[in-house]
C-alpha cells in the first residue's frame, strides 16, 4: 500500500494546494507560502499587479526539495517575503515536463548548473530572469541564503526592470533556439554511428567504470541508453571498447551501493566515484531502462549477473511500485523519519544481533565494517566475491552461498518492520509505458510469465484509465481516480513503446490496434510539419515560451527519440510503410545534433541504429503453446539487438490481426507444421518450419 507523507498532528490552514492531485504539491499544502498550482489565476494575478514569479519546481522524492521546505517554506518570516513581493507557484515536474524542461534549460543557460528543486524568477510574461536550485536558510558553502536571494531579485525588479526585461528577451530567444532548433534534414549514413564510442570513452572512468567528468567522476547517474547504444554498436562492428565500457559500468553499478543488495532495483544515482553511496530515492523509469539495458547486456555476453540484476529490478518493481489498480507508482522517497538513506543502511552492529553465525559472512561480501562507509553506517555493497568470503573463512562457497541467502532474507525482513520512505503513488503515462516495454522485455530475454501479466495489467490501466473514451487521448498522470493533465509527446511514444513490445510478446491485437491509434494522435497533434520532427506539447495546448522539439535528454528518452522509435517498429507490425517514412524523416530532421552530441541524444542513437538495421518483418504463424511455435519466436525473440518485429497469428487472433496488419495476409501453417514468413518492407521470403533455417538479416543470435 502506498505510503503519503505525514500530516501534521495539529491542525494547520491550507493554501490552495490542498485540492491538487500531485502528491509533491499536497506536500506543501500546509506551508505558510500563498502557492498557486501553474494555471490561470496565477498567471492572471502577476499581469494584474506587476510582480514577478516565483516559480518552485520539485518532486515528490526529492530530499533537497524537503530541506528546502522545511527550512524556508514553513519560515513565516520567509513566506511573509515571499508573498508581499511575489506571486508564488509551485510545480510537479513530473506532472508538467513541458515547463520543467523550458525553465531548466533556462536555468543552465543561465547558471552552467542545474537539478532541483529548481527555484526560479519570471516576468508576468513568463520569461526567466534569474534562478537556482537549493538556497539555504543561512549563507553556506559559498552559496547566499534564500532570505538574500529574495532581496537581492527583489531589488533587481524595483530598480532596474528595464536591465531585467532585456535580459529576460535574451533567455527567450535561447530557449527558443535551444529547444525548437531549425531542422535541416539530411540523409541518414553508417557513419552517423561511428563517433559514438569516441565520444562515450571522453566521460568514461576508466578505474571505476561510469560517465561522469573528470577528474572526479562524481556524481555519477546511470546513463542507460549510452550503455544500450554501446551494446549495440559492439553487436554492429564488434568494437571490444564499446563491449568493455559497457560491462565494466553494468558490473560496477550492480556491485555497489547504488543497487539495492537486500530488495534489488535502483536508487537514483552515485554520490562519489566507486558506486558506493548513492542517492537513495529510487525512480520507476530508472529501474524500467535499466531492467532493459541489463537484459540486453546478458543477450550480449551470457553474464549471469546480468540476468540476475534484471530479475531483481523487475520483481522489484512489481513489489515495490505496483499499484492493486495494475499501474505503476512515480517514486519512493530518498528520506524516512526525515533522514536520507535510513530505511537502507546497517551498522556492524545491527547485522550481529540480527544473523548470528551468519553475520560474519554478510558483513564481509557486504562491506559493513564497524564505523561503517557513510556518516557513520553502512550502505550495503558487493564488498567482496562469494569465493573470496568463502576463502577468508576457511569455509565452502556452497556454505557461504546458503548463509548470505539467509542473511539477505533476514535483513529485507527486517527492514521491512522499519518506517518505510513516502512513495508518490502517482501513474505517469510515460513512465508505465516504460515499465510495460521492460517487463515485456524481461519475458521476451527471460520468460518470466508473471512480468507479462504485469505488463499486460499495467497496459489495462493505462488505456482504461488514463485515455478518454470519446477522443482516445491519453492523460499524463492518474492519481487515486483523478485524471487532469493532459498528456505530452513523451506519453504517447512511451505507451505505444510498450504496447507494441507486450503485442510481440503475447500476439494479443489489443495492444496493437491501441499503438496504432496513438501513432495517428501523434501525427495529428504533434507533428512538426516543416521540419519533420515532433513537438513536446499538442497542437491545441496552452501557449509557452516555446514548442520544444529537443532530442538532448536527461534521465528519460525523449519524446522526439522515441516517437521516432514507435513510428519505426510500427510499421514492421503494421506492414505500413508511411509510417516507417515518419519515423525517418523525425530521425534525419536531428542527424546532425547527434552527429555532434551523441552522448547528450543517446535515444536518439536507438532510434538511428533502428533505422540503418534493415530490420525485418517476421510472421510466426502456429499455436502459441506449440512447442515447434514456441522455437520459432524464440529465435527471433532472443536476436540481438532487437531491431526486428515479430508478429505471432493463430486461430484466436487471426481475424483481428487481418484487419490491422496486411503482413498477416496469405500467411498459414506449412502443411499443419508451424512457419515462420521473413519479410522487408512487405516483400516475404519462402516460410521455414526449422528455427535453424530462419536467417534474420544483420542482428546476431544471442549467446
Amino acid at each position: 500500500m502506498a505510503l503519503t507523507a505525514a500530516v501534521p498532528a495539529q491542525e494547520r490552514p491550507v493554501n490552495r494546494l490542498a485540492d491538487a492531485t500531485s502528491p509533491y504539491l499536497r506536500q506543501h499544502r500546509h506551508n505558510p507560502v500563498d502557492w498557486y498550482p501553474w494555471g490561470a489565476e496565477a498567471l492572471e494575478r502577476a499581469k494584474r499587479e506587476e510582480k514577478p514569479i516565483f516559480l518552485s519546481i520539485g518532486y515528490a522524492a526529492c530530499h533537497w526539495c524537503h530541506v528546502m521546505e522545511r527550512e524556508s517554506f514553513e519560515d513565516p518570516e520567509i513566506a511573509k517575503v515571499l508573498n508581499e513581493r511575489f506571486v508564488n507557484v509551485k510545480v510537479d515536474r513530473e506532472e508538467r515536463p513541458d515547463l520543467d524542461e523550458i525553465y531548466m534549460t533556462a536555468l543552465q543557460g543561465m547558471t552552467g548548473g542545474g537539478g532541483w528543486p529548481m527555484s526560479m524568477f519570471l516576468t508576468p510574461d513568463l520569461r526567466p530572469f534569474f534562478g537556482g536550485t537549493y538556497f539555504p536558510i543561512e549563507d553556506a558553502r559559498g552559496q547566499p541564503s534564500f532570505r538574500r536571494v529574495l532581496d537581492h531579485v527583489h531589488g533587481l525588479w524595483t530598480t532596474k526592470r528595464d536591465v531585467v526585461l532585456d535580459h529576460s528577451e535574451k533567455v527567450a530567444r535561447f530557449l527558443r533556439d535551444s529547444l525548437a532548433p531549425a531542422g535541416d534534414p539530411e540523409e541518414l549514413a553508417v557513419e552517423d554511428l561511428v563517433g559514438t564510442v569516441a565520444a562515450s570513452a571522453k566521460h568514461f572512468d576508466a578505474e571505476r567504470g561510469g560517465f561522469a567528468p573528470g577528474p572526479r567522476f562524481a556524481p555519477k547517474f546511470p546513463h542507460a541508453a549510452e550503455l544500450r547504444n554501446l551494446l549495440e554498436e559492439h553487436a554492429r562492428t564488434g568494437d571490444a571498447d564499446a563491449l568493455r565500457m559497457a560491462e565494466q559500468t553494468l558490473v560496477a553499478m550492480a556491485h555497489g551501493g547504488l543497487y539495492d543488495q537486500l530488495g534489488g532495483g535502483f536508487h537514483r544515482y552515485s554520490t562519489d566515484r566507486e558506486w558506493a553511496v548513492p542517492h537513495f530515492e529510487k525512480m520507476l523509469y530508472d529501474n524500467a531502462l535499466l531492467a532493459q539495458a541489463y537484459a540486453d547486456a546478458f543477450l550480449v555476453s551470457g553474464n549471469r549477473l546480468f540476468e540476475r540484476i534484471a530479475t531483481e529490478t523487475l520483481d522489484a518493481m512489481c513489489r515495490d511500485l505496483r499499484d492493486p489498480e495494475g499501474g505503476f507508482w512515480s517514486t519512493i522517497d530518498a528520506d524516512s523519519e526525515g533522514v536520507e538513506g535510513r530505511y537502507y543502511v546497517w551498522t556492524r552492529e545491527q547485522i550481529d544481533a540480527a544473523l548470528g553465525d551468519d553475520a560474519e559472512a554478510v558483513a564481509l561480501r557486504f562491506g559493513v565494517r564497524p564505523g561503517g562507509n557513510w556518516e557513520g553506517v553502512s550502505v550495503l555493497r558487493a564488498a567482496l566475491s562469494v569465493e573470496d568470503v568463502a576463502s577468508q573463512l576457511g569455509a565452502s562457497v556452497d556454505e557461504v552461498q546458503a548463509q548470505l541467502s539467509r542473511g539477505r532474507a533476514e535483513l529485507l525482513a527486517l527492514r521491512g518492520e522499519r518506517v518505510a520512505p513516502a512513495t508518490d503513488d502517482k501513474i505517469v503515462a510515460a513512465w508505465n509505458g516504460m515499465a510495460i516495454a521492460a517487463l515485456a522485455d524481461g519475458y521476451r530475454v527471460f520468460g518470466n510469465e508473471r512480468w507479462l501479466d504485469a505488463a499486460r495489467d499495467a497496459a489495462r490501466f493505462v488505456l482504461g484509465e488514463m485515455r478518454d473514451a470519446d477522443t482516445g487521448r491519453l492523460y499524463r498522470t492518474s492519481w487515486r481516480g483523478s485524471v487532469q493533465v493532459a498528456a505530452y509527446l513523451e506519453d504517447y511514444a512511451c505507451v505505444a513503446d510498450g504496447l507494441f513490445r507486450l503485442f510481440e510478446c503475447d500476439g494479443d491485437p489489443t495492444w496493437l490496434a491501441a499503438g496504432r491509434d496513438l501513432l495517428g494522435i501523434l501525427a495529428r497533434h504533434f507533428s512538426d510539419d516543416v521540419g519533420g520532427s515532433f513537438f513536446f506539447t499538442p497542437d491545441d495546448h496552452e501557449e509557452l515560451l516555446t514548442r520544444a522539439n529537443s532530442v538532448q535528454e536527461s534521465a528519460t528518452p525523449t519524446g522526439v527519440a522515441m516517437a521516432a522509435q514507435v513510428f519505426l517498429r510500427g510499421s514492421l507490425l503494421l506492414g505500413d510503410t508511411s509510417l516507417w517514412d515518419r519515423g525517418i524523416r523525425a530521425v534525419r530532421a536531428h542527424r546532425k545534433e547527434f552527429a555532434a552530441y551523441p552522448t547528450a541524444c543517446p535515444s536518439l542513437g536507438l532510434a538511428i541504429r533502428l533505422a540503418l538495421a534493415d530490420p525485418r518483418e517476421v510472421v510466426v504463424v502456429g499455436e502459441p503453446l506449440d512447442p515447434r511455435t514456441v522455437a520459432l519466436r524464440r529465435k527471433v525473440q532472443r536476436s540481438y539487438p532487437p531491431h526486428h518485429g515479430l508478429v505471432l497469428v493463430h486461430d484466436a487472433n487471426r481475424e483481428a490481426l487481418e484487419k490491422l496488419s496486411v503482413l498477416v495476409e496469405g500467411k498459414t501453417a506449412e502443411d499443419g507444421v508451424p512457419a515462420a514468413y521473413v519479410c522487408r518492407h512487405g516483400a516475404c521470403e519462402a516460410p521455414v518450419t526449422d528455427p535453424d533455417a530462419l536467417v534474420l538479416g544483420r542482428a546476431q543470435a544471442a549467446k
